[in-house]
């Protein structure tokens, strides 16, 4: 492929990870972000402190704090920004932009309130004009492996497989591979509800449970993040592949995962908002906890893992009483989908 323009929305810990896979391939590669220090020791120092401590960038890499100048000229704009601000994003990228782009998004969430998925947010925000169909990056992924080039395996998902083939193409090399899926709601759900059961299953090591519990949380929770995926209109075999239960064991299983770090501090008994105040960085699982328990409502998905997270985050129970809901719940059939 030849080089490419391409902005970067969000200079946090994956962002940062993407751009260098960007770099490598050969691409032009500008960082946005809206805190004026960090873009300055990007441009300056070629770091990124607050997110790898070790790490120094390609001074190719350029940070850049005004948006209208980021995103002139460029081919493609990947957003790589917290759920809950995507649509002011959106709405700035919007009026600055002044011709067409690929459009694309590495966040995994479900916006508050609308529990819209972030590529409805994208689409309902920027002009067709202005944008391709959107493409979805997501998959099994910790920044920290990527950013030292460790091999990492993940789904490009657009209704047009022309364009999610130009972003496969654009981001692969010799440790960085992506698989072309046209199932965007199959891929954007699994990757925003996978973070509720890493949550879980931190906290499940919090406590001090074993391997089982960690197996039992993760296979079950894989059978309700399907459930509810499949009454939105996804695929139920894209949650067998790199974006479903690739993510989720991935997520729900690894210290570099916030989401399970969050849970583990919440089972030894630390206070959600002192996690949420020292972990540096979005813990999109409790929001999306909130957003998912609350579409399980309205479309009637039971989910038990995801409401027993929920009355422990927002409704004050304790965790060990929300596991024995779980556990002492109605028996049923494994395979029932309802």
């Amino acid at each position: 492929m030849s080089q490419q323009t391409i902005a970067v929305l969000g200079p946090g810990s994956w962002g940062t990870a993407l751009a260098q896979v960007l770099n490598d391939n050969g691409h032009q590669v500008r960082i946005w972000g809206n805190i004026p220090e960090q873009i300055d020791e990007i441009n300056e120092q070629h770091t990124n402190k607050r997110y790898f401590k070790e790490i120094v960038l390609d001074e190719k890499i350029k940070g850049y704090k005004d948006l209208a100048e980021t995103l002139d000229g460029v081919d493609a704009v990947l957003f790589v920004v917290p759920t809950k601000v995507t649509r002011l994003v959106a709405k700035q990228v919007a009026q600055a932009l002044k011709h067409k782009v690929v459009v694309m998004h590495a966040s995994k969430g479900l916006e508050p309130d609308s529990h819209k998925r972030l590529s409805e947010v994208l689409e309902e925000e920027i002009p067709a004009e202005l944008r391709s169909e959107i493409v979805v990056v997501s998959g099994p992924s910790h920044a920290e492996e990527t950013i030292v080039r460790d091999l990492t395996l993940i789904s490009a998902a657009s209704k047009d497989l022309e364009t999610a083939t130009y972003v496969q193409n654009l981001f692969s090399n010799r440790y960085f591979r992506l698989y072309t899926n046209n199932d965007v709601i199959g891929v954007e759900t699994a990757g925003a509800l996978k973070n509720i059961i890493a949550v879980g299953a931190g906290a499940l090591h919090g406590l001090g449970y074993g391997d089982n519990a960690k197996a039992a949380i993760i296979a079950r929770g894989l059978t309700e993040i399907t459930r509810l995926g499949v009454a939105m209109g996804a695929n139920p075999l894209t949650y067998s592949g790199l974006s479903g239960v690739g993510d989720l064991i991935v997520t729900g299983t690894s210290v570099h995962s916030r989401n399970w770090r969050a849970g583990d501090l919440l089972g030894k008994g630390e206070k959600l908002e002192d996690i949420e105040a020292n972990m540096g960085m979005v813990i999109e699982g409790i929001s999306t906890t909130k957003a998912a328990y609350e579409l399980a409502q309205e479309l009637g998905v039971y989910m038990p893992i995801t409401q027993a997270i929920y009355s422990v985050i927002y409704q004050g129970a304790s965790i060990q009483d929300a596991i024995q809901e779980i556990m002492s719940g109605e028996f049923r059939q494994e395979n029932e989908w309802s």
